[in-house]
């Protein structure tokens, strides 16, 4: 349940930033906010990563997850900012 709730907050997240892209910079600058969301999200789930670690997971464990929860939003991110652009 966690894994989708953060997933949630991902897409969530690049929602945000695609909309405050393109509010301050039209389509250009919704292609930048997805491009901006990548690197905010592999920081986000790498401290997801972190707090699983540290409650008891071991990161052979989290790593799975980390990957499963970095990569779909940031695939979709790259695909939309590629339609857009």
């Amino acid at each position: 349940m966690h894994t989708v709730i953060v997933l949630g907050g991902g897409f969530a997240l690049l929602l945000a930033c695609l909309l405050l892209g393109h509010a301050w910079g039209g389509m250009p600058g919704a292609v930048m906010g997805g491009r901006v969301f990548i690197p905010l999200w592999l920081v986000l789930a790498g401290v997801n990563l972190w707090v699983g670690t540290t409650h008891g997971y071991t990161v052979a464990q989290e790593l799975p997850i980390f990957l499963g929860i970095f990569a779909v939003p940031a695939v979709i991110a790259g695909l939309v900012s590629w339609k857009l652009a």
